[in-house]
């Protein structure tokens, strides 16, 4: 009796160590102030390694595109001002998101995390009504973008709770994100009746304004990406405890 005991045991805690053992796909790092930073930098950037291929475990099977329901711009006022809508975004080459720099606060666990993406690769379907250079521009077609040099800072607070399996997971608290991009060239076509007149005078605009188009969808453009973050970080840390991330003793 006391052998089938030991067995049963000894079975019990080598199948609670295996169930506890460190992920392939994550780096565990030290609460040591003098490396965490880097170690969890690392360990980022060892995640999006594993999440460009899928890691089943977390039921991840892809991660591209990353995909916005809508944004839209107003340029000018009046009957006669231009405004686009921009729907069913597909974002390319996110998944090439390199973390350059992270600071962290354990204690309070807030985190930011510094990245670069070489290149998005954009694509959409868009409306648009008013006038634009003198033409009127009320049309509809699809649009694409290439985003190069994507430079990026996400903050975030998350909260920790323990689980029903005895362990610490975390949620996010809040998340705040801001961008900049280094060179942008985008265009539209298929203008829906074949307008050549309406799609060369668009693609002129756009090609001329890149920069002031993104500062004028950037508001949109950052409270939907941070909602897209918000919600992949959440489904990570539901899947991934604390002290998987951390090394907490």
């Amino acid at each position: 009796m006391c052998h089938k005991f030991g067995i049963v045991l000894l079975l019990s805690t080598v199948g609670a160590i295996w169930a506890q053992q460190q992920p392939y796909y994550l780096q565990q790092c030290p609460r040591d102030e003098a490396v965490i930073n880097e170690c969890l930098r690392d360990s980022g950037n060892k995640l999006v390694h594993y999440l460009q291929k899928g890691i089943p475990e977390l039921d991840i099977y892809e991660i591209e595109p990353v995909i916005i329901d809508e944004i839209g711009i107003v340029l000018g006022s009046g009957p006669d001002g231009y405004r686009a809508l921009f729907r069913n975004i597909q974002a390319f080459g996110v998944s090439n998101i390199t973390v350059t720099n992270v600071r962290s606060d354990l204690d309070s666990l807030q985190f930011q995390l510094t990245c670069e993406i070489p290149r998005i690769r954009v694509k959409a379907q868009y409306r648009s009504t008013g006038v634009l250079i003198l033409v009127k521009a009320s049309g509809a077609g699809d649009y694409w973008g290439e985003y190069e040099g994507v430079k990026a800072k996400i903050y975030f607070k998350a909260l920790a709770n323990e689980a029903a399996d005895g362990r610490t997971y975390l949620t996010t608290d809040s998340v705040k994100m801001d961008f900049n991009v280094k060179e942008i060239q985008m265009g539209v076509d298929n203008i829906a009746n074949g307008n050549t007149v309406i799609q060369a005078a668009l693609n002129l605009f756009i090609n001329s304004n890149s920069q002031e188009l993104l500062k004028e969808m950037k508001p949109a453009l950052r409270t939907k990406l941070t909602l897209v973050i918000r919600n992949f970080m959440d489904r990570l840390f539901a899947k991934i405890p604390l002290d998987e991330w951390i090394n907490l003793n």
